[in-house]
C-alpha cells in the first residue's frame, strides 16, 4: 500500500454498530456473511471454517464461526461475550460489537453498544417480534444510538413473504413509539443466503429499500455528534523539563463535545479562570480546529491551575456542576446493589467516591414498566438511582452528550468495574 492510499484509509470515516437479537436468530452467520461477502477475510480464514463445518456435520459453510471465537460459544452454537470484529470497504471502516442474545449478557450489550453509532437488531420471521427483541430496542434507546436497523432474518424460511415482513414491521413500531429512537428502518433479509445483506435480492422484489452493506456505507452519522457544547476533560498536563520545549505547557485529552480552535476564548473548570487558546496540537503537528473524539493537547495564552480531571469549556456554554446526580444504572456485577452502598466513581477523566443515597425503581425492559415493589438490584438489572459524590462533576444530560452525560460506578477494593451509568 503506498502512502497516499493509507492516508486515504486513515481518512476514511468510521462506522461503529452493534448487532443483537434472540439465541439463534442469526447474528453471527449475518456477520460472517458481511465479511466474507465484502471481501473481509482471508482465503485460509475460509478454507479453516469449511473444514470445521463439514466436522460438525454441517453441508454449508457456517459462517458464523467467523466471529463465534470462544470454544464454548462454537460448542453451544451461541455467542456469550462481545466479539469485536473490523472491516471495510471502499466508502467505510467499520467496528462491529457482535453482543449476545442470552438475558444473562444484558450487560455485555450495554458495554458493546455504548459507543455505537448504529444498532442491528435481528428478527426471526417465523417467531416475530419477542421479548429479548423488545430488550434490545429498549437498551439501544436507553444508551441513545441515533440509527436502528432492524433486520428480519431467515426470510427464505417464509418463502420471501412480503405479508410477514410487514407485519412484524408493524408490530415493532407499535412498541418503539414509546421508545426515543430517532432514525428507524427495516430490512428483510437472508443471512445464510446473503439476501439484501451485500447484494442486493431478487426474491423480494416488493422490497424497494437498500441491502444493508449499502445502508451502513451511506447512513448520515456527521450530525450524531455533539459539535456545539464544546467539553475538553483534560487527562494530563504536558510539562517536558528539557531546552527544547522550555517553558511548554500543554493539556492533553479526548474531545468529548464541540469544536475548538486556535483564537477561542475558553474556561477551566471547576476554577472558573478564562484564557485564549495559542495553540492546537496534534499527533502530527499543529491543527486549525480540533473535535470529539479526536485526541489533542491544548495550549493556552495563560498559565492557569489547570490538572487531570478539570475540563475546559467555553465560558457563555458550561455544563452542569452536581454533586447530587441522578443515574440510569446497568449493574454489571454479582454483587447486588447495597442501599447506602460507597462506590469509586469515574466521570470522563475525573475520579471521586460516592454513596448511593436512593433507589427509585427498576425496569422491566421487556415491558417498560416500573418496578418499584422489588429494589434489589442485581447483575444485569437496570435501575434508576440518586446519587451524592464527594466533590463536584461537570455533566450533561445523556441524550445531549453520551461522553459527558455518562460514569462508571467501582468497587474500591478490587477495582472491578460494578455498574455503567446514564445521567438523566
Amino acid at each position: 500500500m503506498n502512502r497516499n492510499n493509507g492516508n486515504a484509509y486513515l481518512d476514511m470515516e468510521l462506522l461503529r454498530f452493534t448487532t443483537a437479537g434472540s439465541v439463534d436468530d442469526g447474528k453471527s452467520t449475518l456477520i460472517g456473511r458481511l465479511l466474507y461477502d465484502s471481501k473481509s477475510i482471508f482465503e485460509d480464514q475460509y478454507e479453516a471454517i469449511k473444514i470445521t463445518s463439514e466436522k460438525r456435520g454441517e453441508d454449508f459453510v457456517n459462517l458464523a464461526l467467523l466471529t463465534d471465537g470462544l470454544r464454548a460459544e462454537r460448542e453451544q452454537g451461541i455467542t456469550i461475550d462481545v466479539a469485536y470484529r473490523y472491516f471495510a470497504t471502499p466508502k467505510r471502516k467499520f467496528i462491529i460489537a457482535d453482543t449476545p442474545g442470552h438475558v444473562q449478557y444484558t450487560r455485555n450489550m450495554v458495554t458493546g453498544a455504548s459507543t455505537a453509532n448504529l444498532a442491528i437488531i435481528l428478527v426471526d420471521s417465523r417467531k416475530g417480534v419477542v421479548e429479548q427483541t423488545k430488550r434490545h430496542a429498549f437498551i439501544a434507546s436507553l444508551l441513545g444510538i441515533p440509527h436502528l436497523v432492524i433486520c428480519i432474518n431467515k426470510m427464505d424460511l417464509v418463502d420471501y413473504s412480503q405479508k410477514v415482513f410487514e407485519s412484524i414491521k408493524k408490530e415493532f413500531q407499535g412498541f418503539a413509539s414509546k421508545l426515543n429512537i430517532q432514525d428507524i428502518q427495516f430490512i428483510p433479509i437472508s443471512a445464510l443466503h446473503g439476501d439484501n445483506v451485500v447484494e442486493k435480492s431478487d426474491k423480494m422484489p416488493w422490497y424497494g429499500g437498500p441491502g444493508l452493506l449499502y445502508l451502513l456505507e451511506t447512513i448520515h452519522i456527521g450530525s450524531d455528534l455533539n459539535l456545539v457544547d464544546c467539553r475538553f476533560p483534560v487527562q494530563y498536563v504536558i510539562r517536558p523539563q528539557n531546552d527544547e520545549y522550555h517553558g511548554y505547557r500543554g493539556y492533553a485529552g479526548r474531545i468529548a463535545g464541540g469544536v475548538f480552535k486556535p483564537g477561542d476564548k475558553v474556561m477551566a473548570l471547576p476554577s472558573g479562570f478564562t484564557s485564549t487558546i495559542k495553540a492546537i496540537d496534534g499527533p502530527e503537528g499543529p491543527v486549525q480546529e480540533a473535535f470529539a473524539p479526536m485526541s489533542v493537547t491544548i495550549r493556552l495564552d495563560d498559565e492557569l491551575d489547570v490538572s487531570r480531571g478539570d475540563m475546559i469549556v467555553r465560558e457563555n456554554n458550561r455544563p452542569q456542576t452536581c454533586q447530587d446526580i441522578d443515574i440510569m444504572v446497568c449493574w454489571m456485577n454479582t454483587k447486588k446493589m447495597l442501599p447506602d452502598g460507597k462506590y469509586g466513581i469515574r466521570h470522563t477523566t475525573r475520579d471521586a467516591r460516592c454513596i448511593v443515597r436512593k433507589i427509585h425503581y427498576k425496569v422491566d425492559v421487556n415491558t417498560l414498566h416500573r418496578i418499584q415493589d422489588d429494589l434489589d438490584v442485581g447483575m444485569n438489572d437496570i435501575a434508576r438511582i440518586s446519587i451524592r459524590t464527594t466533590q463536584p462533576f461537570f455533566v450533561d444530560k445523556y441524550q445531549i452528550n453520551r461522553n459527558t452525560g455518562s460514569v462508571i460506578l467501582i468497587d474500591e477494593a478490587t477495582h472491578e468495574t460494578l455498574g455503567a451509568g446514564m445521567i438523566i
